[in-house]
C-alpha cells in the first residue's frame, strides 16, 4: 500500500523543520560565542533576512497563491515571534547551549501541553508515556553539561519558548501557512525599529556575524518558520510539542561537526530515548486511540 502523499509531505515538512530549528541554535551560538555580533544586530538582521526572503517567494509563487485563502498573519503571531527572537538572542549570552535548549524546548512543550489541557483535550496514557521518554532522553542528553543558569538568562529563555509556544499554537490554523508566515515576518518591522533605536550605540558587526544572522533569517527562520506551519497542519498539539524535542539532538550532532565534539555513547542513547517517545506520542494518537474509539462495544 502507498504512502499517503499528504502524509509524506507532513513527516518531510516536520523534518526540514526541526533541522532548521537545530540550524538556529547552532549559527546563534557561533554568531555570539564568537563574538561575531552584538544580540539586538543579530534578532535585527535574522528577522529583515526572513522579511526579503519571504517576500521573494510570495512574489515567486504570487500566481499560485492567488487561489489560497486570503491570508496575512495576524499581529498576535508577530508579536509572540518578536518576542521569541529577542529572547532568544538575549537569552543565549548568559547561558550555554545545553542550558539554553533544555529552558527553551521545555517551556515550548509545557506551554503547549497545557493549552492542549485547558481546551479539553485529554491525553491518552500512551502519550503521557511517551512525553515522558522523550523529556528524560532530552534531560539526559543535557544535564552532564548543565550550569546553574543566571536568573536573566533563565527568564529570558523560558519567555523565548513560551513566545514560540504560542506562535505554533497560532499557526495550526494557518490556510495559506508562507502567505501567513511572511506578513508575520513583516508585522515584525515595528518592533524591529524600535530595536534599531535602542540597540544602536551598542552594535557590534562583523561580516561573519552578518553572514550567520542572514542565514539564520532567511533560511533557517524564513523558510523554516513557513515549512513549519505546513506540518502543523498534519500534527495534534501534542505531537507538535513532542517532536519539537528533537531539536536539541539534531543540535547536539550539529555541534560535533562544526565543533569537533566527539560522538558519545550518552549521545546515542539520549537519541534514543527522544525518538523512542516521539514515536510513542505518534502510534498513540493514531493508532492506540483511534483503534479504541473504532472498537465495536462488547454485547
Amino acid at each position: 500500500m502507498f504512502l499517503n502523499i499528504n502524509f509524506i509531505k507532513i513527516i518531510a515538512s516536520t523534518i526540514f523543520a526541526l533541522l532548521a530549528f537545530a540550524a538556529n541554535s547552532v549559527l546563534c551560538r557561533l554568531a555570539l560565542g564568537d563574538n561575531a555580533i552584538d544580540a539586538s544586530s543579530f534578532t535585527i538582521i535574522r528577522l529583515l533576512s526572513g522579511i526579503i526572503i519571504l517576500v521573494i517567494l510570495l512574489q515567486v509563487t504570487r500566481k499560485s497563491n492567488d487561489i489560497k485563502p486570503k491570508a496575512k498573519g495576524s499581529w498576535l503571531a508577530a508579536g509572540m515571534l518578536f518576542i521569541y527572537a529577542i529572547a532568544f538572542s538575549f537569552g543565549y549570552i548568559s547561558l550555554d547551549t545545553g542550558t539554553g535548549a533544555l529552558i527553551l524546548f521545555g517551556a515550548v512543550q509545557l506551554t503547549m501541553i497545557m493549552a492542549s489541557v485547558i481546551s479539553g483535550n485529554k491525553l491518552h496514557f500512551t502519550e503521557w508515556l511517551g512525553l515522558i521518554i522523550a523529556f528524560l532522553g532530552f534531560v539526559y542528553l543535557i544535564v552532564p553539561s548543565l550550569v546553574t543558569p543566571s536568573f536573566k538568562g533563565f527568564m529570558l529563555m523560558a519567555v523565548s519558548g513560551i513566545a514560540w509556544g504560542l506562535y505554533t499554537l497560532v499557526g495550526r490554523t494557518s490556510k495559506n501557512p508562507l502567505s501567513d508566515t511572511a506578513y508575520n515576518f513583516m508585522r515584525t518591522s515595528p518592533f524591529i525599529l524600535i530595536l534599531i533605536i535602542f540597540g544602536l550605540n551598542d552594535a557590534h558587526i562583523t561580516p561573519m556575524g552578518i553572514f550567520l544572522a542572514v542565514l539564520s533569517g532567511a533560511i533557517a527562520s524564513g523558510i523554516g518558520y513557513f515549512v513549519w506551519y505546513i506540518a502543523l497542519r498534519g500534527l495534534s498539539v501534542t505531537q507538535a510539542a513532542v517532536v519539537q524535542l528533537f531539536v536539541p539532538v539534531i543540535a547536539a550532532a550539529g555541534g560535533i561537526v562544526f565543533t569537533n565534539e566527539l560522538i558519545t555513547l550518552r549521545l546515542v542513547e539520549s537519541s534514543a530515548l527522544v525518538l523512542g517517545g516521539i514515536l510513542t506520542v505518534i502510534l498513540g494518537r493514531y493508532y492506540f486511540v483511534q483503534l479504541a474509539e473504532k472498537k465495536p462495544p462488547i454485547s
